[in-house]
C-alpha cells in the first residue's frame, strides 16, 4: 500500500502530465478547420484531419514498441512532444511569415510532421500513468480515470482560451497563433515528462511484436459473425467521430458571412460555444456502468447512434440566433452520449469479450478500426461531401451536409440493430 504522501504528489504530478497532454490538443484541433477556412484552404480540411487517422494506422504501435524495447516510455514522450513541438511552431511561423495566404503543401507537410510524433504520446502517456501508479502502490483501474478527467479539463480550458484570447486584436481561434500556443505546450511536456518515474524496458527480451501492438493477432475474432459485425460497425461510426473534429467551428464560423448572424454569441465564441460538448462527454461517461449493466451493448450502441444522429440532425437545423441557437446547444450536449456510449462502451465491449491472451491486441484492434481506418475514410468521405455542398457549390449548404450526415449514422445504426446479436460474455 502507498502512504498517502506518496498518492497525493503521484496524483499531482499525472493531473499535471494529464492536463497538458490534452491541452496541446485543444489549443487547435476545434478551431483548426475554422482557421483554414478563412485562409483560403477549406477544400483541403479533409486532408489535415484524415492525417491524423492514417499516421494512428502505424505510429503508435511503432512507438510502443520502441518504449518497450529500447527507450523508456517518459523519455520517448519528451521526445516526441519535443519534435512535435518543433514542427508545430514552425508551421505556425511559417503561416505568421507569409506574405499572403499560406499554401497547402509547406503547411500540410509542418503540420504533418507534428502530428505523426503528437499521436503516439496519447498512448505513451497512459503507459507512463500506469508504471507511476502502480510504483506508488496505486490501483490504476481505480485511481487512473478521475486523473485522466483533467485531460478533458486541460482540452477545455485551451478551447476556452483560444475562444477568448486575442493577439493584435485578432482571436487566437481565427489566427496562425493557435499552433503557437500548441507547440509551446508540447514543448512544456516534453520538458515536464523527463521529471516522471523512469520506466523498465524489456532490453533483451522479447516484448510486443508491432503485429500484435496494433492488434492484428486479434483478427481472428472476425471468425465470429458478432464479433465481426461489432468491429465493422465500429469502423463506420469511427467514421463519424472525426466529422465534428474537422467541421462544426468551419460550420459555425461560416455563418459570420451573413450579416444578421455575424455577431452572435456562436460565431464570435464558437469554441466556447463547442466546449459544451466536452463538457458533457466529461459527466456522461459517469453513466456508462448503469447503462452497460442495465441494458446491454447492443442498446447502449444503439443509444449512441440515436444521439450521433440529433448530434448532426440539431446541427442542421440550428442557427446562431435564438430560439434555433438551441439547437446548437443541444447538439453539443448529446454528444457526451455520442462519443461515450459508443467509444468507451465500445471498448469494455471488446475486453469483456476478447480471451485473456488477446485482450491488449483487441483493444489494439479497436483502435485500428475506429480511429485508424474509420477516421481516416471518414474524413475524407465527409470531405468530399462538404466540397459538394459548400465549397465547390454555387449556394452553400450546410444543412445539407448534416442531414447527410445524421441519415448515414441512422442508416448505420438500423442495419447494426438487425444484424447484431447480443450474447456471451466475458472470456477467461
Amino acid at each position: 500500500m502507498a502512504d498517502r504522501k506518496t498518492e497525493r504528489v503521484t496524483r499531482l504530478r499525472l493531473i499535471v502530465m494529464s492536463f497538458l497532454q490534452f491541452a496541446v490538443w485543444g489549443a487547435y484541433l476545434p478551431s483548426l478547420g475554422r482557421y483554414l477556412g478563412q485562409v483560403g484552404l477549406g477544400p483541403e480540411i479533409k486532408w489535415f484531419f484524415a492525417l491524423q487517422g492514417i499516421v494512428s494506422l502505424f505510429m503508435p504501435a511503432l512507438a510502443g514498441i520502441v518504449a518497450d524495447r529500447l527507450i523508456p516510455a517518459q523519455k520517448l514522450l519528451s521526445f516526441c512532444h519535443a519534435l512535435a513541438g518543433t514542427f508545430m511552431i514552425s508551421a505556425g511561423a511559417y503561416s505568421a511569415n507569409i506574405a499572403s495566404a499560406p499554401e497547402f503543401t509547406p503547411l500540410f507537410v509542418l503540420y504533418g510532421c507534428s502530428v505523426a510524433f503528437y499521436m503516439p504520446t496519447i498512448s505513451l502517456s497512459s503507459s507512463v500513468a500506469y508504471h507511476a501508479l502502480s510504483v506508488a502502490g496505486m490501483d490504476p483501474v481505480i485511481n487512473w480515470p478521475p486523473i485522466r478527467a483533467f485531460g478533458t479539463v486541460g482540452f477545455i480550458f485551451c478551447m476556452l482560451a483560444v475562444n477568448w484570447l486575442k493577439v493584435g486584436g485578432v482571436a487566437i481561434q481565427n489566427s496562425h497563433m493557435q499552433l503557437f500556443l500548441s507547440g509551446a505546450l508540447s514543448l512544456v511536456l516534453s520538458l515536464y515528462s523527463l521529471s516522471l518515474p523512469r520506466c523498465k524496458t524489456n532490453s533483451g527480451k522479447k516484448g510486443k511484436s508491432f503485429a500484435e501492438s496494433l492488434g492484428i493477432k486479434a483478427l481472428y475474432l472476425f471468425r465470429q459473425r458478432r464479433m465481426a459485425v461489432f468491429f465493422l460497425f465500429a469502423m463506420m461510426i469511427g467514421a463519424a467521430m472525426k466529422v465534428t473534429d474537422a467541421y462544426s467551428n468551419t460550420f459555425l464560423a461560416s455563418f459570420g458571412a451573413i450579416p444578421q448572424f455575424a455577431d452572435s454569441f456562436a460565431v464570435r465564441n464558437s469554441n466556447a460555444l463547442l466546449a459544451i460538448s466536452q463538457t458533457s462527454e466529461t459527466l456522461c461517461i459517469l453513466l456508462i456502468p448503469f447503462f452497460m449493466k442495465r441494458f446491454g451493448i447492443k442498446k447502449v450502441m444503439l443509444i449512441s447512434v440515436v444521439a450521433w444522429t440529433l448530434r448532426f440532425g440539431f446541427f442542421a437545423i440550428g442557427e446562431p440566433d435564438m430560439p434555433r441557437v438551441l439547437f446548437l446547444i443541444l447538439s453539443c450536449m448529446v454528444y457526451g452520449v455520442a462519443f461515450d456510449f459508443f467509444n468507451v462502451s465500445g471498448s469494455l465491449f471488446v475486453e469483456q469479450n476478447s480471451d485473456s491472451d488477446i485482450r491488449s491486441s483487441a483493444q489494439g484492434l479497436m483502435i485500428l478500426m475506429t480511429n485508424g481506418l474509420g477516421g481516416s475514410i471518414g474524413t475524407l468521405a465527409a470531405g468530399s461531401v462538404v466540397d459538394r455542398y459548400v465549397y465547390e457549390a454555387a449556394a452553400p449548404s450546410w444543412p445539407t451536409v448534416w442531414a447527410i450526415f445524421a441519415t448515414y449514422v441512422l442508416v448505420v445504426g438500423i442495419l447494426f440493430a438487425f444484424l447484431f446479436k447480443e450474447e456471451g460474455g466475458r472470456k477467461s
